[in-house]
């Protein structure tokens, strides 16, 4: 799977933070609470995003294990700045290949987001499989789950939509991703397993001030579209041109369907 940019991850940050599943962030927050320290392994972690989230609301001893293949951005996550109760190890894994060894070792949560729908049935499997071996809680934001919407409609927002979402579901690396449908299906093993699962929506909600995101946004989609043959290129691009334009003149508002997830052990329970 290839990285993200940190100019990417940075600009959807805030976006991911007030998007969360309020339900779903309680019930992860309540179950550590009564612990004195936690111990967390965040897959996939990115700049750290998921890390400067839950932080503050976790027992105040915590030691974060932030996994990613990117040294660059395992860099970026571990310059945040630290409590003295706080410590962050950086784990340069490739987690197609090393999923085994970034769950090693004692771990109270693993956590994940903007991930699972990058990857295929096999892995999402492996992994479920994997965390209920070793009795852990999992805690997932933010899957994309095919749901996109705008406030004023264009004829060739369903070719679009089509577009995005057979992209989705192309090889990132794990193989054939599940793209949408990938939260619902590892919510299914983790319940198969024995798992309880607290779920909700968590979508990106975007206005007219929400330009930057927005334009990137509609860029991506636009390159989905006529990579999957969904749109020709001129068809792709005149719908950009004209979702650009409503974004530059304040009348552009959408939102993108996400799902989020804590699934519990029921010998943690």
């Amino acid at each position: 799977m290839s990285s993200f940019s940190p100019d990417w991850l940075k600009l959807r940050e805030p976006y991911d933070v007030r998007s969360r599943n309020s339900k779903v962030f309680e019930a992860v927050a309540t179950f550590l609470r009564p612990r004195s320290s936690v111990r967390i392994a965040d897959l996939a972690c990115g700049t750290g995003s998921n890390f400067r989230t839950l932080s503050p609301h976790l027992p105040a001893m915590q030691s974060w294990k932030l996994i990613d293949k990117d040294i660059g951005l395992l860099k970026r996550a571990t310059a945040t700045p630290l409590s003295k109760h706080i410590a962050l190890t950086a784990m340069p894994l490739d987690l197609h290949r090393d999923l085994e060894a970034a769950l090693d070792g004692p771990i109270d949560l693993v956590t994940t987001s903007a991930l699972l729908d990058l990857v295929s049935g096999t892995w999402l499997d492996r992994l479920a499989r994997a965390l209920a071996a070793r009795s852990a809680p999992f805690y997932a934001a933010l899957s994309y789950d095919g749901r996109t919407g705008f406030a004023r409609p264009d004829p060739f927002d369903a070719a679009i939509a089509a577009g995005v979402n057979a992209h989705q579901r192309m090889d990132k690396g794990f193989g054939p991703s599940l793209g949408p449908a990938a939260a619902a299906f590892i919510i299914a093993r983790f319940k198969a397993l024995g798992y309880s699962v607290v779920h909700g929506v968590s979508d990106w909600v975007m206005g007219p001030d929400d330009r930057d995101i927005q334009t990137e946004i509609l860029a991506g989609w636009a390159s989905a579209a006529h990579h999957t043959a969904a749109l020709s290129v001129a068809d792709a691009t005149a719908w950009l041109s004209r979702r650009h334009a409503e974004v530059a003149a304040g009348h552009s508002s959408l939102y993108v369907g996400h799902v989020d997830f804590f699934a519990i052990p029921s010998a943690t329970r």
